[in-house]
């Protein structure tokens, strides 16, 4: 796929905007880097551990498989898919995340710097990538598709975990623990509500269930599919190359 084909969407961003926006990312995850998993414990009441889980059962990872974990952070994803046997890449523009996994000493998983618009791995080199959490952070998501798809064998395959649209009846009460309970936990334990506002800014721009597939197949994927998780809080989307 030739760079003129690739589908742009970054957020209606300029260029300059786009770049203050990265650089505004990092210094979130900075900032939020020791508490970073405590947090996500206390927003989601532990839910996105049983996500988290059930994205390493749809991926079901093979014993020699070479495996990404895009944005991986502090390497809680690429921890649970090495422990079926595969060797993971954690690829994160973050050295204050990443330096919480590597500080654990994760068996099977190395970490490098990297971001997903520019993926610093070879042509066709990649069984399967993982994103969790990590896709509304990217400052182009075409382009971070682009990569992927890049990097990825040939019947490779793409699985992102990312918040989504909730279904109706649940919405309400989705909004008043985004808007008004999250920045005060972020206020409380991680001593961070400017970083906790914009996650939770990030959420409410990202696209829904049928605008992220549509997205996937324009960047060249097959057989794309969705599963909602709790009610479509969040969502597990899949592509193949």
């Amino acid at each position: 796929m030739n760079k003129s084909s690739r589908l742009s969407h970054s957020f209606g961003f300029s260029e300059v905007e786009q770049r203050e926006r990265e650089e505004k990312i990092r210094a979130v995850f900075e900032t939020v880097a020791p508490r970073y998993d405590r947090m996500n414990d206390m927003m989601s009441f532990g839910i996105h551990r049983l996500w988290k889980r059930t994205l390493v059962h749809f991926v079901n990872p093979q014993p020699g498989e070479q495996i990404v974990d895009l944005a991986g952070g502090t390497g809680d994803i690429a921890e649970k898919i090495a422990a079926k046997g595969c060797q993971v890449i954690v690829i994160d523009p973050s050295e204050a995340m990443m330096a919480e996994g590597v500080r654990r000493k994760l068996v099977g998983v190395e970490f490098r710097i990297g971001s997903g618009e520019a993926i610093p791995l070879p042509d066709q080199s990649v069984d399967r990538l993982t994103l969790s959490f990590g896709m509304r952070n990217m400052t182009d998501m075409g382009e971070a598709l682009s990569e992927i798809y890049r990097v990825l064998k040939p019947g490779g395959t793409f699985y992102c975990l990312e918040f989504s649209k909730p279904a109706w009846w649940i919405k309400p009460f989705y909004d008043f623990h985004s808007f008004y309970i999250i920045p005060r936990l972020g206020a409380w334990v991680a001593r961070a509500p400017v970083a906790y506002n914009y996650l939770v800014e990030s959420i409410r721009r990202f696209p829904d269930q049928q605008e992220m597939k549509a997205l996937v197949e324009n960047a060249g994927f097959s057989n794309v599919e969705y599963r909602n998780l709790s009610f479509g809080i969040a969502c597990i989307h899949m592509g193949e190359k």
